[in-house]
């Protein structure tokens, strides 16, 4: 192998936007990392899922959109 030619592997610090951080490795120049999710808040690891629309989409299309349509006879 060549030598000098691979990048610096280092510790990264990671942070969640739900709060928990973790550490691990990478080849990025920074030392800290922010996600959007984890396993620690991710639906699936939870198993707790996480209702981010209250109104939901069909309702919302029916309230804005639903007069337009002709009623079936």
């Amino acid at each position: 192998m060549k030598a000098d030619i691979h990048p610096n592997y280092h510790d990264i610090q990671v942070t969640c936007s739900c709060g928990n951080t973790f550490t691990t490795k990478s080849t990025m120049s920074k030392d800290a990392f922010h996600v959007e999710v984890c396993s620690a808040c991710h639906p699936f690891y939870t198993g707790k899922q996480k209702i981010v629309d209250t109104a939901g989409r069909v309702e919302k299309f029916n309230q804005k959109f639903g007069g337009l349509r002709k009623k079936a006879a």
